[in-house]
């Protein structure tokens, strides 16, 4: 091996433990010292003082100890990787892991060997402590795949997260591609990653979600179909699976591995790297109680270190009778908790109330996530708590992110709920999320605000799970809305079109459920559900109406449903629209425009009259259209922030246009509301956009670029699931190819288009796809 052989293999070893290169001096000094020079040579040869790279060197063998786990020294570190380099040789290739992960060579190799056998998903099983979500963390990160995925699943079954969800998530936040709003969309994206791309995955803890038989529960039966995807032979990388139980789905290609205990040699090792002294026989009849569980050999260690002073004989002699009767790990996290609970109170009270996160959607939290626990305690004594669940192993930490294992996280909610903190925790806990996020620009932050929800939701604390979702914030198109409503314009809630109907039958009639109807019939009418949507809004608008009309109403409430009525008419009238019963939307935008009127809500006029003048040139009413679009718009076009906010009814106004013949004002706010729709990510106004644009491409007769946007319009719409949209792209695309008297394309595309209308309930559409039929 020569020096640059020697300098690559040193840095990729430091690269997979720290995540950070050498610096120009320290290569400098590790090929210099392979040669065998002197600190006054290398100093010489570099350009700097023999002290500074005296310094920096003493630096880089301490680091490389760290990584290698052995003492490195200037003397002998070409003997040692010497050595290292040999002994890979005869076995697979240097891996990155970890100095303190021991014992599982055996286990690693099998894994391997699974892997060349063709195997692409793996399922790790065994008992609680074991080290399999270690074993399986540290093995993906060694074979260099693309990306890792992860998913979590929590302790309890009616806290897991929905398997839609996961996908979503991992659409989003780890693979930069949106999710479909049907479940099998978004699977669909997920499959093509996972057959072009080196993707690891792991799935940990899966047991909460497993019957007696091994089976998955009958709420979470959709997880079947994302495994089957993860476990796909035709996938470039590998899933491994944890899970305490076996997983008897048959359907799944799934291969089975038992982890066993780590052997005696392994905790010896262990215990050296802890710089602990054991007595042999000690170490032995400690590892003979535990059956070699690795979580139970990190406690014992930190527990020797922190309650014992490393006085390992003392321990035994305090310990041993308990912990022998509580063999399994279960019983030795609890033991582990009561001595804290002795030792340190405010340490214990911090344990326990951590067990009130989910670590599901936001598997780990910030330091500031844990603190906030501890709202009883001066801000600077709350670290040395968190410091003494560290010392512990009460708290996994890793790059500033703290979650509690699985086990341990069983024993706090135990405790958390039978203590008089279960309350004050889960509404710490929601207001920390809700306190975190103060924009939603991203879909991190719309997750983290989300997550107050649950904790309220898991408290029985109805009114401030609606809050949550009602609170309004400023977001990425530069309007104000609430979480609600953002989860809808980014895709993110079809994890809330379970959630929201039940949660409403907890609350009362008031302006929080008017507005939770409003937000819940905007997801029925995303997805071609518009009759559910229409009847959610009638009686949003019931209740506001009512709500209006009491004489007792308190007069701050009432601007607020006032809007609420004009939001609900609007809605409907969109609604309407949608199904093309021209009529009844007409007479929704009618309303708005004469209550708007009426009363100070002046701002509402110009969008009802956009959409008014819309339906009317639908129904022939040219004059009259002609005569609202110019009230509501003139000449101008909108400032770039405002644009933003009005994307929606601009590409309206340019359809009306378009219709009204004035094609270059149409053309000109369709291409407006293009670059908002672009720059803001919102596919659903995109597509409407270039499906307006591809009609002013067919009135001009060019056919070309019309079949384009048409086309392009089609592709961003399915996997949004859009029905609506989707249905009018296909019927717009088949009157282009009827105007290019190519009848044999039009027809399919009229037969897709009727197919999503009848899904709809839209007899109407369906007259009109069929009136256009027999038309020249």
């Amino acid at each position: 091996m020569d020096a640059d052989q020697a300098l690559r293999q040193i840095e990729q070893l430091v690269i997979a433990q720290t995540g950070e290169g050498l610096s120009e001096l320290q290569q400098t000094i590790l090929k210099q010292v392979w040669l065998g020079q002197k600190y006054f040579d290398i100093a010489n040869t570099y350009g700097c003082t023999e002290g500074h790279a005296k310094d920096v060197g003493s630096d880089l063998w301490k680091l490389l100890s760290q990584v290698m786990g052995e003492k490195i020294t200037k003397k002998n570190l070409r003997h040692i990787l010497t050595n290292h380099r040999s002994e890979a040789s005869s076995s697979p290739p240097i891996e990155p892991y970890r100095p303190d992960f021991v014992g599982r060579h055996q286990a690693i190799s099998h894994l391997n060997h699974l892997n060349q056998q063709g195997a692409t998903a793996i399922a790790i099983q065994g008992e609680g402590g074991l080290g399999k979500t270690t074993l399986a963390q540290q093995y993906l990160q060694s074979q260099g795949f693309e990306i890792v995925l992860e998913l979590l699943m929590a302790k309890e079954p009616n806290n897991i997260t929905s398997a839609q969800r996961v996908v979503e998530e991992w659409l989003t936040r780890d693979l930069q591609e949106d999710p479909g709003l049907e479940f099998g969309i978004s699977l669909d994206r997920l499959k093509r990653h996972l057959h072009q791309r080196s993707i690891g995955v792991l799935v940990d803890n899966l047991e909460p979600a497993l019957d007696q038989q091994g089976l998955l529960i009958a709420e979470h039966r959709r997880y079947v179909e994302l495994f089957r995807v993860l476990t796909d032979p035709r996938n470039l990388g590998l899933t491994l699976v944890t899970s305490r139980d076996r997983i008897c789905e048959a359907s799944l290609n799934l291969q089975h591995y038992r982890l066993s205990g780590l052997d005696k040699e392994a905790w010896q090792q262990y215990v050296q790297l802890q710089e602990l002294t054991l007595d042999l026989k000690l170490l032995e009849q400690m590892h003979r109680a535990y059956g070699g569980n690795a979580k139970a050999m990190t406690l014992l260690c930190g527990s020797i270190r922190s309650d014992f002073g490393g006085d390992a004989a003392a321990f035994w002699q305090d310990q041993q009778q308990d912990l022998l009767v509580a063999a399994d790990l279960h019983n030795l996290i609890n033991n582990q908790i009561d001595r804290l609970q002795n030792l340190d109170p405010q340490a214990y009270r911090l344990f326990c109330r951590l067990g009130c996160y989910r670590y599901q959607t936001l598997a780990t939290l910030p330091k500031a996530g844990v603190l906030a626990l501890l709202w009883e305690v001066p801000e600077t004594k709350r670290r040395a708590s968190l410091m003494s669940l560290q010392n512990r192993s009460l708290v996994e930490c890793r790059q500033g992110r703290y979650w509690l294992h699985p086990v341990t996280r069983a024993a706090a909610i135990g405790r958390l709920q039978s203590s008089p903190d279960w309350q004050q925790a889960h509404h710490h806990a929601a207001q920390y999320w809700s306190d975190s996020v103060q924009t939603l620009t991203t879909t991190q932050e719309a997750l983290q605000a989300l997550e107050a929800f649950y904790h309220y939701k898991a408290i029985q604390d109805y009114p401030q799970a609606a809050a949550v979702l009602l609170q309004v914030r400023q977001n990425q198109w530069q309007q104000y809305l609430s979480l609600g409503s953002s989860l809808y314009r980014m895709g993110l809630h079809q994890s809330l079109l379970g959630e929201l109907p039940s949660l409403m039958t907890h609350l009362p009639c008031d302006r929080s459920y008017c507005e939770l109807q409003n937000i819940l019939a905007d997801y029925y009418w995303s997805t071609g559900q518009i009759r559910q949507g229409i009847a959610l809004q009638k009686d949003s608008l019931s209740l506001s109406t009512q709500a209006l009309a009491a004489p007792d109403l308190d007069p701050r409430h009432h601007r607020h449903f006032q809007i609420q009525v004009l939001d609900s008419r609007l809605s409907l009238g969109l609604y309407y629209l949608d199904l093309w019963e021209l009529e009844s939307s007409a007479q929704c935008f009618q309303q708005v425009i004469e209550i708007a009127t009426q009363t100070d809500q002046d701002r509402w006029v110009p969008k009802a009259s956009i959409c008014l003048a819309l339906v009317l040139t639908h129904l022939g009413q040219s004059d009259q259209a002609q005569q609202l679009a110019t009230q509501a718009w003139g000449e101008r076009l909108p400032e770039t922030e405002q644009a933003a906010r009005l994307a929606y009814f601009m590409q309206l106004l340019g359809q009306t246009y378009t219709a009204l013949g004035d094609l270059s004002s149409a053309h000109t706010l369709f291409e407006q509301a293009l670059t908002v729709a672009e720059a803001s990510h919102y596919p659903h106004i995109q597509a409407r956009t270039l499906t307006g644009r591809a009609m002013i491409h067919r009135l001009q007769g060019k056919f070309d670029p019309a079949v384009v946007d048409h086309d392009q319009a089609i592709l961003l719409l399915q996997p949004l699931n859009a029905t609506c949209d989707l249905a009018e792209a296909y019927f717009q695309l088949g009157l282009t190819y009827q105007a290019m008297n190519q009848m044999g394309d039009r027809d399919p595309m009229f037969h897709q288009a009727t197919q999503l209308f009848t899904t709809m309930d839209a007899p109407c559409q369906i007259q009109r796809v069929l009136a256009s039929t027999t038309q020249p």
